[in-house]
C-alpha cells in the first residue's frame, strides 16, 4: 500500500492532535474527506462509477455477460471482482507490489459480498443450472491518498446502483430446445438492489484514540486498523484487522460502535447523492472519465 515517510517531529504532530480530536486538516475523528461521486462515467460498461476521497481516485466498471450457474448454487448468478493498482497511482504499484494489494483488495470484496443479503443472486439466474448473470467488478486504482478500502466499497456501491442488466426471455420450441432473447429495449432491464450492498469503514488508531478515513500521512502514525463492513442499517458484516500493532478488546468495542454510526451516515450520505445522480437522467452533464 503507498506510503510516507515521516520524520518523529511529524508523527508527534499528527498523535496529539488527533488525541484532542484535531486533526492536521482540520476534521473530528469521526469525520470524512469531502467525497466526489460520480456514475455512469465509462461507456461499453453495464454500470460505472468514479470516487474521488481527498487525493484517492477509485474507477469502478461493471459488466454483466451470460454465463453458467455455479454447481453448488444452480439458481443464481454471481460477482467476480478484479482490482487493477495502476502504476501510475504510486511507484509502489511497480511490479508485484500492486499485483499483492490487488488481490488483498478482492478477496476483501468477496468476504463483504460473501453475505446472503448483500446482492439477490437469484434475480441474476435466468435458467436454473444453465444460464445466469456473471456480473464482473472491475476496480482500477487511479490515485492513492489514504484510506483505500472505504474509497474502492463507496465506488463499488456506486457503480452496482447504476447497473443496468438486459432483461431476458427464455423461448422453448416444440423439440425442447431453448432460445435466448434479450430485449433491446434499454429501459427494460433488471436493476441490481443495492440497499444491503455494505460500505467498508476503516478505523486506525493512532496514539489512544482511533480516527476515519485516514489520510497517508495519518496511516504512517497507525500501527493497526480495523477493517469493518457496515450495512445502511448499522449492521456488522465483517471484521479485519491490518497493520503489525495489537488491538485490546476495549478498543475494539470501541472502533465496532463507531463503526456502526458512521457507516450508517456514510450510506444516507451516498443514497443522497445516487439519487440525485439517478433524478437527473439523460439531463446532466457528464463530466466523463477524462472530464
Amino acid at each position: 500500500m503507498a506510503s510516507v515517510v515521516l520524520s518523529e517531529a511529524e508523527k508527534l504532530y499528527i498523535v496529539h492532535g488527533v488525541q484532542e480530536d484535531l486533526r492536521v486538516d482540520g476534521r473530528g475523528c469521526e469525520d470524512y474527506r469531502c467525497a466526489e461521486v460520480e456514475t455512469d462515467v465509462v461507456s461499453n460498461t453495464s454500470g460505472s462509477a468514479r470516487v474521488k476521497l481527498g487525493h484517492t481516485d477509485i474507477l469502478v466498471g461493471v459488466k454483466a455477460e451470460m454465463g453458467t450457474p455455479k454447481l453448488e448454487k444452480p439458481d443464481e448468478g454471481y460477482l467476480e471482482f478484479f482490482v487493477d493498482c495502476s502504476a501510475n497511482a504510486t511507484p509502489e504499484f511497480e511490479g508485484r507490489g500492486g499485483e499483492e494489494l490487488g488481490t488483498e483488495i478482492a478477496n476483501t470484496l468477496y468476504r463483504v459480498f460473501s453475505s446472503e443479503s448483500s446482492v439477490d443472486l437469484k434475480s441474476l439466474c435466468i435458467n436454473p443450472r444453465e444460464h445466469c448473470w456473471v456480473v464482473y467488478v472491475d476496480v482500477l486504482l487511479l490515485e492513492c491518498g489514504g484510506n483505500l478500502f472505504d474509497a474502492i466499497s463507496i465506488a463499488v456501491k456506486a457503480a452496482l446502483f447504476n447497473t443496468r442488466i438486459p432483461k431476458v426471455r427464455v423461448l422453448e420450441d416444440e423439440e425442447g430446445s431453448k432460445e435466448i432473447e434479450l430485449s433491446d429495449d434499454p429501459y427494460d432491464c433488471i436493476r441490481l438492489n443495492v440497499v444491503d450492498v455494505p460500505c467498508i469503514v476503516t478505523l486506525s488508531k493512532i496514539g489512544y484514540r482511533h480516527v476515519v478515513d485516514a489520510t497517508l500521512q495519518e496511516e504512517a502514525c497507525s500501527l493497526a486498523s480495523l477493517l469493518i463492513s457496515v450495512t445502511s442499517k448499522g449492521a456488522l458484516t465483517s471484521m479485519k484487522k491490518v497493520g503489525k500493532g495489537s488491538l485490546d478488546p476495549e478498543s475494539i468495542f470501541e472502533m465496532m460502535e463507531m463503526g456502526k454510526r458512521v457507516g450508517k451516515a456514510l450510506h444516507i450520505a451516498l443514497q443522497k447523492i445516487l439519487d440525485e445522480e439517478e433524478s437527473l437522467g439523460t439531463s446532466r452533464q457528464k463530466v466523463g472519465f477524462l472530464g
